[in-house]
């Protein structure tokens, strides 16, 4: 009997991060036969994810270059995308999430009639210029999706609000938490791991780690300016240090080290491979991001998380008092951070508050689920 073709595309670090478990899980299926296409969306930073987990693609479009449009980018990931369907002749393609490449990679299927399976469906900010462009290409994707894997059941809800099929929709949590408590375990098995960042620690020693993401889109400019601004006043305080993996993108690299490069506590680094990034998330006291997979992945260690936006599609969090909408203004970033710093009782109250976001079996379940599909 011939296995059922399953390929996963995928191009971006955050993506490699959570897609890893999906693949792994995937090929303990015994029916399936799981191919691995990368567009190289991101380079550097998707290499050391896929080194690290254990996945070596079986195509590489290797479609990045330095300051390239929305729309270049867009219409050379359809161009490549279709002829490796036509060569490889899937029976479903697995996308993620919400990036360029994602809604890509479901419109070169959708044109060859091949069957999409989204993990991380349903985020919703209701707003289509933030987070931008992300909230559109999840919509997209939505509309040609016949598997929706959402993470939560606020996901699943939006998703049948738009008249998405019940029946394609399935609750499994996210598999960020998958991967980041496997990370964990890896790094109490073999520290090395993230021995990288350690002379950072070590050199911020007794103080308190206020660690720090951004690369939004919808931030360059005014909003990364502002941001470097509360960062200098936090830093100002001494019992604090301010770690801040800096994206490579030059609208987050050049302001920020103009900025901030040469304060005494703040170490402006180099973005980390995934193990140091979660043994970061672990020695932090708090953390300011404009990311979405961060404010998944903190909650899990009990780190309160500071969203430097104005929406989020991951609601969840906010509700569930792990996570708190700052926006971009430099006084509220600053407030809230000195009230988590200073205050016990809130900090305990988001520290405590219950990860909305998984088990670390989602990836197992949309493996079942994609098995049973073409069975």
């Amino acid at each position: 009997m011939s296995k059922t073709r399953i390929m996963t595309v995928f191009g971006t670090r955050p993506e490699a991060i959570k897609m890893i478990p999906v693949v792994h899980a995937l090929r303990a299926q015994p029916s399936l036969d799981v191919r691995v296409c990368v567009t190289a969306q991101h380079r550097h930073m998707l290499d050391q994810v896929l080194e690290i987990g254990g996945v070596t693609p079986d195509i590489d479009l290797d479609l990045m270059r330095d300051a390239q449009s929305l729309d270049e980018l867009g219409a050379r990931l359809l161009a490549g995308l279709g002829p490796v369907f036509d060569a490889e002749r899937p029976d479903r393609i697995l996308v993620h999430g919400d990036t360029l490449t994602t809604m890509m990679a479901s419109m070169a299927a959708y044109f060859r009639q091949i069957p999409v399976g989204h993990v991380e469906a349903g985020l919703r900010s209701g707003d289509i210029y933030h987070p931008w462009p992300e909230e559109i290409n999840r919509r997209v994707t939505a509309t040609i999706a016949d598997l929706n894997f959402a993470p939560t059941q606020r996901a699943a809800q939006a998703l049948r609000a738009e008249n998405v099929a019940p029946a394609s929709i399935h609750v499994t949590g996210n598999t960020v938490i998958d991967a980041l408590l496997t990370t964990r375990d890896q790094i109490a098995a073999e520290p090395a791991l993230a021995a990288a960042l350690m002379p950072v620690l070590a050199r911020f020693a007794g103080k308190r780690i206020v660690a720090v993401t951004s690369h939004r889109r919808e931030n360059f400019g005014d909003g990364m300016a502002a941001i470097a601004d509360a960062i200098v006043r936090i830093a100002v305080r001494e019992d604090v240090a301010v770690v801040f993996p800096v994206h490579p993108n030059p609208q987050v690299r050049g302001p920020m080290q103009h900025a901030l490069g040469d304060h005494p506590r703040i170490a402006l680094i180099d973005p980390l491979d995934y193990p140091c990034f979660v043994a970061l998330l672990d020695a932090a006291t708090l953390v300011l991001t404009d990311s979405g997979g961060v404010q998944e992945e903190a909650p899990s260690f009990g780190k309160p998380v500071l969203v430097m936006r104005t929406t989020t599609e991951r609601p969840e969090g906010i509700a569930a008092g792990t996570a708190l909408l700052v926006g971009t203004d430099a006084d509220r970033m600053v407030a809230e951070t000195i009230k988590l710093l200073d205050d016990a009782d809130a900090y305990a109250a988001m520290a405590r508050a219950h990860n909305p976001f998984g088990d670390g079996h989602a990836a197992r379940r949309i493996s079942e689920i994609t098995a049973n599909a073409h069975r």
